[in-house]
């Protein structure tokens, strides 16, 4: 590896590698067997944001592929023989599927960028993660776990409820009947939810306020492999323009739904996405504060983004985190953030490559 010195610092320069890029397609011509929800392959990904990842790679010299993380993924792997891969895959159902991927690359010892096994199984089912974070006293509503579909609603559970599924991302099973008002509601959309989703449903008190998205890059020791160190503060960390989600003119008001979600930035339907968001000094840095210790938490590694919404007091509370966060250019959450804080898009790809290789020893470490 070759290490020159810049007006900038140290900028590490690895050798040309062998980068297989891992998705899953979404193709609106797919066959859906029976008895799928509507919205099923939501969070899969458009090939143009696998080609926008590759060029990026590209810009830095690799060599890319593209594998799709289907069940041959593991002779795909055998036969390309990456370096490293660069992991978006949602997974093929399952009640950890984003942990699938993370797991196979482990067995056969292949460095991946992003979260591992544990983080990315956890985080996708929003009950326990909701457990976790409320166990060390992380701020999170009311809620409960149906399962059967007839339990008896807790006493701090007040109307109006939210329902979900509790295993899916992209707004997926959301819709503006996933607002309830009633105790018929409640028990028709539960069982609706764990009929059509195979999975439990999550319930919790209604949030009425602001809704915000947090992003985040990086680890302890970024800084000493990051191109750009001067991008972290002392913890490592580099803390992402906030983003406030405004859906009051969207498909669905007031609800964040997989239909607002698809559309098209700017469109009408789609919700308004506000960064740097305009907000108190004060709360930014208390979303900050906790998102970041959500990430930590659940043991999220190099990039993450973190969900809030404002409570009937003002107060923010934790709704999920996504450690697989979507990467299409000027569409994607993470992306924009990263736009407003003047972070290129290549550049934020490359970051996340970098922080992986020298996590999993494929580049040198700094002296910092």
């Amino acid at each position: 590896m070759k290490i020159s010195q810049s007006p900038g610092g140290w900028l590490l320069e690895p050798p040309q590698w062998r980068v297989a890029v891992l998705a899953n397609v979404k193709d609106e011509n797919q066959h859906r067997p029976a008895g799928i929800p509507p919205d099923a392959y939501a969070d899969f990904d458009h090939i143009d944001t696998i080609r926008a990842i590759q060029a990026a790679i590209e810009t830095d010299g690799h060599e890319t592929t593209f594998i799709i993380a289907d069940e041959n993924l593991p002779f795909a792997l055998r036969e390309n023989k990456p370096d490293i891969c660069f992991n978006i895959a949602e997974g093929l159902g399952g009640d950890a599927r984003e942990a699938q991927t993370p797991a196979l690359l482990e067995m056969m010892r292949i460095p991946y960028t992003g979260s591992r096994v544990l983080t990315n199984g956890i985080a996708l089912d929003k009950n326990l993660t909701k457990r976790i974070w409320r166990d060390r006293n992380l701020p999170v509503a009311s809620f409960q776990e149906f399962i059967s579909g007839d339990e008896h609603l807790r006493p701090e559970l007040k109307f109006p409820l939210f329902v979900k599924p509790s295993r899916e991302g992209t707004g997926m099973g959301v819709d503006m009947k996933a607002l309830i008002e009633s105790e018929s509601e409640l028990f028709e959309r539960v069982n609706y939810i764990i009929n059509t989703y195979k999975q439990p449903a999550l319930v919790e008190n209604y949030l009425p306020g602001r809704e915000f998205t947090v992003g985040q890059i990086g680890r302890p020791d970024a800084k000493r492999f990051s191109r750009y160190p001067e991008w972290y503060e002392k913890d490592g960390f580099h803390r992402l323009a906030i983003l406030e989600l405004n859906t009051a003119k969207s498909a669905t008001p007031g609800i964040y739904s997989h239909a607002a979600k698809a559309q098209q930035l700017g469109v009408e339907g789609a919700p308004e996405y506000l960064c740097p968001a305009d907000i108190d000094p004060v709360l930014a840095r208390k979303m900050h504060r906790l998102a970041l210790r959500a990430h930590r938490v659940l043991g999220a590694l190099d990039v993450s983004r973190v969900d809030i919404r404002l409570d009937n007091e003002n107060k923010p509370r934790l709704i999920e985190i996504n450690p697989l966060p979507g990467l299409t250019p000027g569409y994607s959450d993470l992306c924009i953030q990263a736009a407003a804080d003047g972070i290129a898009y290549e550049d934020l790809i490359l970051e996340i490559l970098y922080l992986a290789a020298g996590r999993w020893g494929m580049i040198a470490p700094r002296d910092i």
